[in-house]
């Protein structure tokens, strides 16, 4: 039995999750563009605008299962200007490091309009603080086609061919991980405290 949102709640979600969404995949573009390739701009995904990077199945998969996904952006690290591993490795980790970044702007947005009381304005800022840790932990997992595999990839030595052959599975152990319950163990050792945080820092909690 999955446990839906109701009605009041998808409304407050539907702008964190788009937020977080978009912002993330942008940043992948963003760096690759950095580094010298422009897959992404000519394609027209280095926009923060959210029909470029929200996936309509994903997003209604969030809501039904507690996971879903974005339009990957495309990248090319055969156009990177200096080292493609170090590249690749650095695209990967812009997308969690914008989620954490997101998170970190509520928190002042919050903090800096929460006198005027707008309506359900605090309730929105909670879920843009949450759903973001939430999108940076979950892609820092090392499981392809996660962000995490290709940081991992990026920092172990060698090539690390068993990662990329397990890509081929990974969206199968991610399906496991939320049915078995693993991932919200995860999230509570992780995404719980640092979100806590930030939200103190907001004065939401």
């Amino acid at each position: 039995m999955f446990n839906l949102p109701s009605l009041h709640q998808v409304v407050l979600m539907l702008p964190a999750i788009v937020v977080g969404l978009t912002f993330h995949e942008y940043a992948h573009g963003l760096v690759a563009h950095w580094l010298g390739d422009d897959t992404a701009r000519l394609q027209g995904r280095l926009t923060i605008n959210p029909a470029a990077h929200v996936d309509p199945v994903g997003l209604l998969m969030l809501f039904l299962a507690g996971f879903g996904w974005a339009k990957p952006v495309p990248v090319n690290p055969l156009s990177f200007t200096g080292d493609m591993r170090r590249g690749m490795l650095l695209v990967s980790l812009a997308g969690p490091v914008m989620n954490i970044v997101m998170a970190l702007v509520a928190v002042v947005v919050h903090l800096a309009l929460m006198d005027l009381r707008l309506p359900y304005f605090t309730e929105i800022m909670f879920y843009i603080i949450y759903i973001n840790i939430v999108l940076a932990i979950f892609n820092l997992l090392p499981i392809p086609p996660l962000d995490g595999s290709k940081i991992l990839a990026g920092i172990l030595p060698g090539r690390q061919e068993w990662l990329y052959h397990l890509e081929t599975y990974g969206i199968i152990i991610l399906i496991l991980l939320v049915f078995t319950g693993a991932i919200g163990y995860i999230f509570r050792i992780f995404v719980i405290p640092l979100a806590n945080v930030l939200l103190k820092m907001a004065q939401i909690i």
